[in-house]
C-alpha cells in the first residue's frame, strides 16, 4: 500500500484539519486522490476509551508546578532562611486564603492556579515583566511574594 503525503494543511488545537476558511473539517477522516485512487491523507483516530483526557485538576497542577519551578522553590528556600521574609509570605498566604474564601470552603489546586494566573495576568497587563536574573529576596516585589505564597499554599495541599 502506498500512502501519498498530503499537501501541507493546517490543524487546529484539537488536532482537526482546518479548511481554507479556518473552520474545522471533521466530516472527512480521509481523502482519496481522484486520479490515483489512493489514500491521500489519513486522520489518526483512537477509540475514546483509550484516550486519557487532561482534566482541569491536571492542568491546574501543571500550572502550579511551573510556578513552583519558576519562583516558588527559590522563594520558599529564601523564606526558610529569612524569618522576615517567611512572615511576609505567611501574611500573603493568609490574604490569598481569605480572598479565595478559604475559611468557608477548602482551598483547591484549581482555585490556587486560577488565582495565580489572574494575578500574573493583571500584573503583565499593567507593565510588569518577570525578573531576568536572580531575585533579591531581601526586598522582593509584592507580586513575587504573592506568588511564593500561592506556592506555599499549594505545597500545603499536596505535601508530596
Amino acid at each position: 500500500m502506498v500512502l501519498l503525503l498530503p499537501r501541507l494543511c493546517r490543524i487546529n488545537p484539537r488536532g482537526q484539519p482546518v479548511s481554507a476558511g479556518g473552520v474545522a473539517d471533521t466530516r472527512r477522516a480521509a481523502e482519496v486522490a481522484p486520479a490515483a485512487g489512493r489514500l491521500a491523507s489519513v486522520t489518526m483516530r483512537v477509540p475514546f476509551t483509550r484516550v486519557a483526557t487532561r482534566t482541569a485538576v491536571d492542568s491546574a497542577r501543571s500550572s502550579l508546578a511551573a510556578l513552583t519551578v519558576s519562583v516558588g522553590t527559590v522563594g520558599l528556600a529564601a523564606a526558610a532562611a529569612r524569618p522576615g521574609l517567611l512572615a511576609l509570605v505567611d501574611q500573603h498566604a493568609a490574604a490569598v486564603r481569605d480572598s479565595l474564601d478559604g475559611d468557608r470552603r477548602p482551598l483547591t489546586v484549581a482555585a490556587l492556579a486560577g488565582y495565580a494566573e489572574g494575578v500574573r495576568a493583571a500584573a503583565v497587563e499593567h507593565g510588569w515583566a518577570p525578573p531576568n536574573g536572580p531575585v533579591d529576596w531581601s526586598e522582593p516585589e509584592w507580586l513575587l511574594t504573592r506568588l511564593v505564597a500561592v506556592c506555599a499554599l499549594a505545597r500545603s495541599l499536596d505535601p508530596s
